[in-house]
C-alpha cells in the first residue's frame, strides 16, 4: 500500500479545481459563502476587535501582506490567519462535521487567504481547490484524533494540519517539506481541552485561531528548511487510502443559528412549537428539555457576554421561544432581552441515556412546554437542522448570509453573494477588497 506521505503529497499538490467532483465544487462554494457571512457578523464582536488589533500592533505587515477580514489592515501571514479565524469563530455559526466534533473551515479559509492575498493572477477556483485540500486533510485528522485519544480536544488540534496542507500547496513545497509542515503543525497545534471552554465560555473558544496560526507558521517554517516530527494523525495508511475518492467535506453540516451545535435540536423544537402555536412568552409556565449529555453541560446561567450566550442551552431555548428566530443580533446582545431572561428561569434540562448513546452521530432533544391554560406541548425527539441528511438549501444559506451581513453596505453584500456562488472563475482582485472593508459597529 502506498505510504500516507506520498498519498497526501500527491493529493495536496496534484488536485486542481477541474479535478474536483461537481458536488465538491458546489459544497466548497457553500462553505465559502457561509464562512464569509459569519465573519462579517463576527467582526462586530469584542473578541474579533481584540484579535485584529493585537495582530496589527504586534505584526503589522507591508503592502503585500494579507489583509484582515472586514478590517483591511495588513499583517504577518500567521497572525492574519489567527485573527481571521478568531473573527469567524467569534460567532458560533459556521459549518462543522458531526463525527470530527468540530470545525475545519474556520482555519482553512484564513490559511488560504493568508497565502493567496498578494499573489498575482489567482482566482476563486484557486481558493476553492485550496479549501477542498484543507477540509479533507483537517477532517480526516480530526476523525483519527477522536478515535485515538481519550480527551476531547478542540478543533485547533486537528484543523492546524489542514491549514498547513493549504500552505504547503500554495507555497509549492516538495514532498519532504510538505511532510515536515504537517508534522510541525501537529506538534505545535493546541490540544485544547474543549469541555473546559464549555464549562467556562470565554474568547479561547475551541482553539481554532491557534490552529490556523500553527498551520500557517508550520508551512512557512518548512519552506525555510525547518523540520518536524512525523504527524501521528496521518501515520496509518488505511485511514488515508480513500483521499481524493471519498469526500468528507460533503458530510459537513450548516447551522441555521449562531449558537453551539449541541443546542440546535432543542432550538429547532422550540422554534417549531412557538411558531405552530403562536406562543407568547407569558403563555409559558415551564419548559423541560431532555437531550444528550454534552448538551446538558452547556451553561444555564444568564449570559453577560456573547461567548456565554453561544454556549448556553437555556439562553438558546429561551431566546428561540421569545423571538422565534435566533439570529446574530440576538446572540450578540447576549442576555439583554427581558423576555429571554424571564424564560430562562422556567427551563429545566435533563439527560437522556438513549440520546447520549447516539452522540456524536445523532444529536437529539425533546422539549415539553407547559402553558398557562394547562396544556402541555411536546416536540418529540428532534434532530438538528442542516445535517447532510436534512440539509439547508442554497436559498436558505443565501438568506442566512443576508441576515449575517445586514450591517454591510447592501451593494457589497450583494456583490459578495454573486462572486462567492459564481461557478466561473473570478480574479481574487475582485473578491479581496470586498472582504477587507470594515463592517460598521
Amino acid at each position: 500500500m502506498t505510504s500516507p506521505r506520498n498519498v497526501i503529497s500527491d493529493f495536496v499538490h496534484g488536485l486542481d479545481y477541474q479535478g474536483l467532483p461537481t458536488t465538491v465544487q458546489h459544497q466548497m462554494r457553500r462553505c465559502l459563502l457561509d464562512l464569509v457571512g459569519v465573519a462579517a457578523a463576527g467582526s462586530r464582536t469584542r473578541l474579533s476587535r481584540i484579535m485584529r488589533d493585537h495582530a496589527h500592533h504586534r505584526a503589522g505587515g507591508g503592502p503585500d501582506a494579507p489583509r484582515l477580514l472586514f478590517d483591511g489592515r495588513r499583517v504577518d501571514a500567521a497572525q492574519a490567519a489567527m485573527a481571521n479565524a478568531a473573527t469567524i469563530d467569534s460567532l458560533d455559526g459556521h459549518d462543522g462535521h458531526r463525527l470530527a466534533k468540530g470545525h475545519a473551515g474556520v482555519a482553512v479559509l484564513p490559511a488560504a487567504l493568508a497565502f493567496l492575498d498578494g499573489q498575482a493572477g489567482r482566482d476563486t477556483h484557486d481558493l476553492i481547490a485550496a479549501m477542498a485540500v484543507g477540509y479533507e486533510i483537517s477532517l480526516r485528522a480530526g476523525l483519527v484524533l477522536h478515535d485515538t485519544t481519550a480527551d476531547y480536544h478542540g478543533s485547533g488540534a486537528w484543523n492546524a494540519l489542514g491549514a498547513a496542507a493549504v500552505g504547503a500547496r500554495l507555497l509549492a513545497l516538495d514532498t519532504s517539506a510538505t511532510w515536515h509542515a504537517l508534522g510541525i503543525a501537529e506538534y505545535t497545534a493546541p490540544r485544547a481541552p474543549v469541555m473546559r471552554a464549555i464549562a467556562h465560555p470565554t474568547m479561547v473558544k475551541d482553539g481554532s485561531a491557534w490552529g490556523a496560526q500553527a498551520g500557517v507558521a508550520a508551512a512557512l517554517l518548512a519552506a525555510d528548511g525547518f523540520t518536524g516530527a512525523p504527524a501521528g494523525l496521518i501515520g496509518d495508511p488505511h485511514l488515508w487510502a480513500d483521499l481524493g475518492y471519498s469526500w468528507r467535506c460533503l458530510e459537513q453540516y450548516f447551522k441555521p443559528w449562531p449558537v453551539c451545535r449541541w443546542a440546535h435540536p432543542a432550538v429547532r423544537a422550540c422554534v417549531a412549537l412557538a411558531t405552530e402555536y403562536a406562543l407568547r412568552p407569558d403563555d409559558i409556565v415551564d419548559v423541560h428539555v431532555t437531550t444528550f449529555e454534552e448538551a446538558t453541560r452547556l451553561s444555564t446561567s444568564v449570559p453577560e457576554t456573547t461567548e456565554e450566550a453561544q454556549y448556553s442551552l437555556t439562553f438558546a431555548v429561551a431566546a428561540a421561544l421569545a423571538t422565534r428566530e435566533l439570529g446574530p443580533e440576538v446572540t450578540l446582545a447576549a442576555g439583554a432581552h427581558p423576555d429571554t431572561r424571564r424564560l430562562m428561569e422556567r427551563i429545566r434540562v435533563a439527560r437522556s441515556p438513549e440520546m447520549s448513546a447516539g452522540f456524536p452521530a445523532v444529536r437529539q432533544a425533546d422539549v415539553r412546554i407547559g402553558l398557562s391554560d394547562g396544556r402541555i406541548l411536546s416536540s418529540g425527539p428532534t434532530t438538528a437542522r442542516g445535517d447532510p441528511d436534512d440539509p439547508l438549501t442554497d436559498d436558505e444559506l443565501v438568506s442566512k448570509f443576508r441576515s449575517f451581513t445586514r450591517k454591510l453596505d447592501p451593494m457589497i453584500a450583494l456583490s459578495l453573494t454573486g462572486i462567492l456562488l459564481e461557478q466561473a472563475p473570478r480574479p481574487l482582485e475582485d473578491l479581496l477588497p470586498l472582504l477587507s472593508g470594515a463592517a460598521p459597529i
